[in-house]
């Protein structure tokens, strides 16, 4: 059955299967197998590469192509689909000479813009036309020939970070693998504990006069201080071990800052609204607002008696904190400062009547 007009296998082309130079076809040998070269992505069988390419390099045998290829580029094809295998194989190569690192970079808008030219490289080279290829090829060629040095300083502080990385991965197995031995021997040495102790339990009381009682709650108290040693011996290897693999980290790296909790949206911007001058109560007895309280023509439509007395006190004590003569004063000297510093600023220009003899 076809499906969008495609068959549902993934092998339905027959093309994918003959080889384009001897026409060999996997339904007559199995065992068939493809190659391909990056230089062309052209498919041919393991048997044409050996008898084409062993004596040296040769153009490609397909038509129209002619491009020089040589053995050791042929490999197996991990795609199905040739054009993902290509992409994947320009982005590797791209990769290699742009690897930048985010933490070159001062700000991460510089860093999105360095990937975002990256990426339309790539574009350009997997989807693009032949000039616009060959755009690409000469821009990725003299990025490499600008910056040799950082690419190759790059490229093994990259692999030392990989190299790291596995010698963690290795640690941190091989220490899953310790607690595991030590949790399967801790358990096995309890059991043969346990019954080393039954057994010595049986015979105290099989050859002693004392309590039976007594005799096995020593027995257990005699387990349990065992327990607790061996536990304690393997949470201090386990410890050890801990700080042998903390010395496998990646040096450079960023401190990470703890992030700081929001607080709450304070729209007074942390102005303190609580009265200094006052204390407001819950309740005040007054004759007009007894019969407030009790009317409920009052109460209803949300009427609050505390918003009343806020408001009230607000009013009475606010101007307690003012006082005329030193806000007069203080007004007098903003004058003459502003005045003072025009004169000095050449912005206050001194009017003189010629008419007026000085002398």
């Amino acid at each position: 059955m076809f499906r969008h007009g495609k068959p549902n296998e993934p092998n339905a082309n027959p093309a994918d299967d003959i080889c384009p130079v001897c026409k060999s076809n996997r339904y007559l040998n199995p065992s068939l197998e493809f190659l391909i070269n990056p230089e062309c992505y052209h498919k041919m069988c393991s048997t044409c590469v050996d008898r084409i390419f062993t004596s040296g390099p040769a153009s490609c045998p397909v038509i129209h192509c002619g491009k020089t290829l040589r053995k050791k580029g042929f490999h197996k094809a991990f795609f199905a689909d040739l054009k993902v295998e290509r992409e994947v194989d320009i982005r590797k190569r791209v990769g290699a000479v742009f690897n930048r690192r985010q933490d070159e970079f001062e700000s991460l808008l510089d860093w999105n813009n360095y990937l975002e030219e990256v990426e339309g490289l790539v574009f350009e080279l997997v989807e693009g036309t032949s000039q616009e290829k060959n755009r690409a090829e000469e821009k990725l060629k003299m990025y490499m020939e600008g910056n040799a040095l950082e690419i190759e300083g790059n490229r093994k502080a990259g692999l030392e970070e990989a190299d790291l990385e596995r010698r963690r991965e290795k640690a941190e197995k091989e220490a899953a693998k310790q607690r595991r031995l030590a949790a399967w021997r801790e358990e096995e040495e309890e059991k043969a504990d346990v019954e080393r102790e039954r057994r010595d339990v049986l015979e105290r009381l099989a050859t002693t006069d004392g309590d039976a009682k007594d005799i096995t709650q020593q027995a257990k108290k005699i387990i349990l201080k065992k327990t607790s040693a061996r536990r304690n011996l393997n949470d201090a290897l386990l410890e050890a071990n801990g700080a042998q693999d903390a010395a496998l980290t990646i040096r450079g790296l960023k401190a990470k800052k703890i992030p700081v909790v929001e607080k709450a949206y304070d729209p007074f911007g942390g102005l303190d609204l609580q009265p200094t001058r006052y204390v407001l109560r819950g309740d005040y007895d007054n004759e007009w607002l007894n019969g407030a309280k009790s009317d409920p023509r009052h109460m209803a439509g949300g009427f609050s008696m505390q918003e009343y007395y806020a408001r009230t006190m607000f009013e009475a004590f606010s101007g307690l904190g003012v006082f005329i003569e030193d806000e007069v004063e203080r007004r007098e000297k903003a004058i003459g400062t502003a005045a003072a510093a025009k004169a000095a600023g050449g912005e206050l220009k001194v009017e003189m009547d010629v008419d007026d003899d000085v002398f």
